[in-house]
């Protein structure tokens, strides 16, 4: 009896609370927002840590552009070591839709698009999946502020698939954003499986901060809770607003 009546309380605090706070979705949206950039390059650095302690180190090229609409496309390639060198991915964010991402495997002399289905696998064997190279939409999850959410200068706030499908398709049950109250600034990423098991931790560590006040993420580091692995992506040689002909994000570029 008291066990219930105190989750009564704990719910009713949270309407309460809830109905106090800015739209979760408002929230999300305006994060994303301020990380749409008109165009850049830069180069990254993906490090990959096993359970032993043993690294893989990969270095990528990434250029991007948006568009009208919200649309923002990124080309990804990798430049080392040998055995990914010639790799690359072409991703297309969507604000509204799901992303569409193209892979070309040298090995193979073949581009394939990645399925919707395969969002929440591994991208190229690190913590990171395939969705947290890109934007997922926000229209695929249903977003609410939890217990907490508006003290210590930290949004937190819970994001559903808004069904089996879409879960299935990103590989979890549900995600908790902890988001900066001043800068909409993410700053770490709570991963659930449908055990509703705390499975993976994203950590944004710094954010490079782009004249007309936008940002993106130049450190983050990926912790699988299961396995022990981690992965850690920097960023670097960053150059803002370059000149890239948008036919630069096709399908046929990916194997130049």
């Amino acid at each position: 009896m008291k066990e219930s009546v105190i989750f009564l309380i704990s719910i009713m605090w949270l309407n309460l609370v809830s109905a106090q706070l800015p739209d979760a979705d408002q929230i999300m949206n305006k994060s994303r927002e301020l990380t749409i950039i008109s165009s850049l390059q830069a180069t990254i650095k993906l490090s990959i840590t096993e359970k032993n302690g043993a690294i893989r180190n990969r270095t990528i090229s990434m250029t991007s552009k948006s568009f009208t609409g919200g649309l923002e496309k990124r080309l990804i390639k990798f430049l080392e070591p040998a055995d990914v060198k010639g790799t690359a991915m072409l991703i297309v964010d969507n604000k509204s839709t799901s992303d569409e991402i193209w892979v070309f495997m040298p090995a193979l002399k073949k581009t394939r698009r990645i399925s919707s289905s395969e969002s929440g696998k591994s991208f190229m064997s690190s913590e990171f999946s395939n969705a947290d190279m890109g934007s997922p939409s926000l229209a695929d999850f249903k977003s609410r502020h939890l217990e907490g959410s508006g003290a210590d200068n930290t949004w937190i706030i819970e994001s559903v698939p808004v069904n089996d499908d879409k879960a299935g398709e990103y590989g979890y049950s549900r995600k908790v954003s902890y988001i900066s109250m001043d800068k909409y600034q993410i700053k770490k990423m709570e991963f659930y499986n449908f055990d509703n098991q705390h499975f993976k931790t994203i950590e944004i560590k710094s954010y490079y901060t782009m004249p007309e006040g936008k940002y993106m993420v130049s450190n983050m580091i990926a912790s699988n809770l299961i396995t022990n692995r981690k992965s850690e992506i920097i960023f670097s040689n960053i150059a803002e607003k370059v000149q890239v002909a948008d036919s630069w994000f096709t399908v046929q570029n990916l194997e130049r």
